[in-house]
């Protein structure tokens, strides 16, 4: 089964956001270079580096609307996989309107079921459910036009337009 190009970007976004939290420091380099490692296709690079580095730019504002909603857990309690997760799904929700919000929280349940705990979807759809409800997005609707540099276009197309991202 062949995976669409916009979950494999984001797989390599997670990985990347897993490493960053683990190790510390972001290296814009080394994403680039590491990215580079893991695909030829330009488009699959340029969206998983602009997710992730946008996780990072947002990650404080990321991380408080996380902890708003996830008031019976202790931040630095959630899964490491299970946080970058939350926090690539809350920067794609906020920060990228050009990704309809029920894309985006699709994507990471099978992301948090692909690499994290079989309870790990459950928990990741309700944190986001509330950020969506709570920030009023209509969840089969994008609200802008792309901003980053990944025109969408063939396999890239958004859902607004392809269900199939």
């Amino acid at each position: 089964m062949a995976i669409r190009k916009r979950t494999r970007a984001r797989e390599l976004a997670l990985q990347h956001l897993y490493t960053v939290d683990l190790r510390g420091a972001d290296d814009a380099e080394n994403l680039a270079a590491w990215l580079e490692t893991q695909t030829n296709d330009t488009r699959i690079r340029a969206f998983a580096a602009d997710v992730a580095t946008g996780c990072l730019e947002h990650q404080a504002a990321i991380d408080t609307e996380i902890k708003r909603v996830a008031k019976n857990w202790d931040f630095h309690r959630i899964a490491v996989v299970d946080r970058n997760i939350l926090r690539l799904a809350v920067y794609e929700m906020l920060h990228r309107g050009d990704i309809p919000p029920r894309v985006t929280l699709n994507e990471a349940i099978e992301l948090a079921k692909r690499f994290s705990t079989s309870e790990s979807g459950g928990f990741v759809n309700a944190l986001l459910d509330k950020i969506r409800a709570d920030h009023k997005l209509d969840p089969d609707k994008a609200r802008a036009p792309a901003r980053s540099a990944v025109e969408p276009d063939g396999e890239m197309e958004d859902v607004a337009q392809n269900a199939d991202d």
